[in-house]
C-alpha cells in the first residue's frame, strides 16, 4: 500500500489577546478585550462565513473552507468545502462529525457530542454539491484525499479548539471516520464509528446471504419475500404504473439505462431496505398474503420502503459521488434471491457502474479496503465500532485483531442502521460511554473509579439531538 504523503499548508491564526481562561463561550457574550469566536474562525486563512444560525447555549456557523483539489499537488487548483461549527466553549472537547455525504446546515449534535458536552465540527464530503471542484476531476475523489481534507480542517481548528478531539460518523460517515484514523492516526484522541460497513473482498458477499436467511422472524421474512416476488411476477402492470408515475413527475432513466432496469433495482432493494430502516414490529405493515394483495398494495409497500423515484436520473444524481466511490474503492454488496424463480430476475443486483454516468471513468482498486481492514485489525487505538443486530450493512463489520488496543466492537440488539451507544445492553453502554468520556478527557472521577456510572454529560435535547437521516435507500450506507 502506498504511503500517504502528509502535506499541510502553513496556517496563521489571529488570536489577539485572548487567553484560554478568558475564552468566550456560546452561553456568554465575549468579555471586553477578547476576540469573538466568529472572528477567530474567520481569521483562519481560507475560511469564510456562509451564515450564522442561533441556538440556545451554542453558536452555529456554516462556513466554507478552501481546500486543494489534490492534496499531493496543492498548487493545481482549489475548491470550497462546506463545514459547520457548533460552538459551545473552547475549553470543552470537540467532536469531528462526518456523514459521508452532504452536510446538514441545521444545528445538530451527534451522540458523542452529547456524551462529552462538547463542540462539534461537521464536514461535507468532497464532490457532494456544493463542495465539488469545477471542473470535477473524479480521480481526486478517494478515501485518502477525503481524509486529507479532514486533516487540514482539524489542523486549522485545533489552534482554537485545543482540548481533546474525537471523530465520529454513521454508515458512510463511520467508514469516513475510520479511514481518517487509518491515514492520520495521530490527529484524534478517539474514534466512534457507527454502523460502518467493511467490504474487504468486493466479490465475496456470502455474509449478506447468510444474514437474510436468519434476520428477524420467519413470519416477517416470508411476508417481505412474498411482496418482493409478487412485484416481479406482476412486472407488466406495475411497470405501466411506473411509466405513468415517471411521466407525471418528469423522471428519466438515462444513467441506469431503462425504466425496466430501474423497476427491478427498486424491487430487489425492498427486503434490504426494510431491515436497514425498520424493525420486526413494522412487519405488521407488510401485506401478509402477497399473492392476493392488490396491485396498489404491492406498489405502495415497495414504494414506501425502496422508493420508485430513486433509480431515476433525478434520484441518482445527488449520490453520484457515493456510487463512484463504491465502484472504485468502497465495494458494494451483491445478494441472491432464492425465493424468486430465475425467470423473474433479469438483471440481479446491479453494480455501482450502472448508477454513474458513463462519461465518468471508473476503475476498481481492490487493495483499498484490504489495507484499511488490515490496519484496523493490527493498529486500532481507542476506536469504538457500534452495529445494529438487524442491519444488513453490519453483515461485514470491522473486526479487531491482537494488535488493537483499548478498542471495541459492540452490537445493539434488535436495532437497525440507526444503532447507537444508547441502544447497547447496559454493561456495554456504560463501558462505551465511559471510554468516550475518557478519550475526550472529561471523565468525572466517579466514572474513572466505576465505569458503570458513566452517563452523557449533556441533557438530551429533542431538537438538537435529532439524528439527520439520509433519504431511505437500501443500496447505499
Amino acid at each position: 500500500m502506498r504511503k500517504a504523503l502528509r502535506w499541510l499548508l502553513a496556517l496563521t491564526v489571529l488570536i489577539g489577546t485572548l487567553s484560554t481562561a478568558g475564552a468566550a463561550t456560546a452561553a456568554e457574550p465575549a468579555a471586553t478585550g477578547t476576540t469573538d469566536i466568529k472572528e477567530r474562525l474567520l481569521a483562519i486563512p481560507g475560511m469564510s462565513l456562509i451564515e450564522e444560525k442561533p441556538y440556545t447555549g451554542y453558536r452555529f456557523f456554516v462556513l466554507n473552507y478552501t481546500q486543494p483539489v489534490d492534496h499531493r499537488r496543492p498548487s493545481k487548483g482549489t475548491f470550497q468545502q462546506r463545514i459547520t461549527v457548533l460552538h459551545k466553549d473552547t475549553a470543552r472537547p470537540t467532536v469531528f462529525y462526518t456523514g459521508g455525504y452532504s452536510v446538514s446546515t441545521t444545528p445538530r449534535r451527534a451522540e458523542p457530542t452529547q456524551i462529552v458536552d462538547g463542540n462539534q465540527v461537521s464536514m461535507e464530503y468532497r464532490f457532494f454539491t456544493p463542495s465539488r471542484p469545477e471542473p470535477a476531476d473524479w480521480s481526486k475523489l478517494d478515501i485518502w484525499q477525503a481524509a486529507s481534507d479532514q486533516h487540514r480542517i482539524f489542523t486549522a481548528l485545533k489552534k482554537i479548539y485545543g482540548e481533546n478531539w474525537l471523530s465520529t460518523g454513521g454508515s458512510k460517515g463511520g467508514m469516513t471516520a475510520t479511514y481518517y484514523e487509518r491515514f492520520y492516526p495521530k490527529d484524534m484522541d478517539g474514534v466512534v464509528a457507527y454502523v460502518a460497513p467493511n467490504d474487504v473482498v468486493n466479490k465475496e458477499d456470502s455474509a449478506y446471504d447468510r444474514f437474510f436467511r436468519t434476520v428477524g422472524t420467519q413470519e416477517c421474512r416470508d411476508r417481505l419475500n412474498g411482496v418482493q416476488r409478487e412485484a416481479l411476477v406482476r412486472r407488466a402492470p406495475l411497470e405501466k404504473k411506473y411509466a405513468a408515475h415517471a411521466a407525471e413527475n418528469g423522471y428519466t432513466f438515462d444513467t441506469i439505462g431503462s425504466l425496466d432496469r430501474a423497476y427491478e433495482a427498486v424491487v430487489l432493494d425492498y427486503v434490504w431496505g426494510f431491515w436497514q430502516y425498520s424493525t420486526v414490529a413494522d412487519c405488521q405493515d407488510i401485506p401478509a398474503d402477497a399473492k392476493n394483495a392488490t396491485d396498489d398494495e404491492i406498489w405502495n409497500s415497495v414504494d414506501t420502503i425502496s422508493g420508485f423515484s430513486f433509480y431515476t436520473d433525478q434520484g441518482l444524481s445527488p449520490y453520484t459521488p457515493y456510487y463512484y466511490q463504491a465502484g472504485t474503492q468502497l465495494g458494494a454488496p451483491t445478494i441472491h434471491f432464492p425465493h424468486i424463480e430465475k425467470q423473474y430476475v433479469r438483471y440481479g443486483y446491479q453494480p455501482p457502474r450502472n448508477f454513474v454516468p458513463r462519461s465518468i471513468d471508473m476503475t476498481f482498486q481492490p487493495y483499498a479496503m484490504r489495507d484499511v481492514d488490515t490496519w484496523v485489525r493490527h493498529n486500532a487505538r481507542q476506536m469504538l465500532f457500534v452495529y445494529g443486530e438487524n442491519d444488513p450493512w453490519g453483515a461485514e463489520p470491522f473486526r479487531l485483531g491482537k494488535g488493537a488496543r483499548d478498542s471495541y466492537v459492540f452490537t445493539a440488539p434488535g436495532m437497525n442502521h440507526g444503532a447507537n451507544v444508547a441502544g447497547l445492553v447496559e454493561e456495554e453502554k456504560a463501558l462505551a460511554t465511559a471510554r468516550i468520556l475518557e478519550w475526550a478527557g472529561v471523565a468525572p472521577n466517579a466514572v474513572q473509579a466505576n465505569p458503570a456510572a458513566a452517563r452523557p454529560l449533556a441533557k438530551f435535547d429533542a431538537k438538537l439531538d435529532k439524528r439527520d437521516v439520509e433519504p431511505r435507500h437500501a443500496l447505499r450506507p
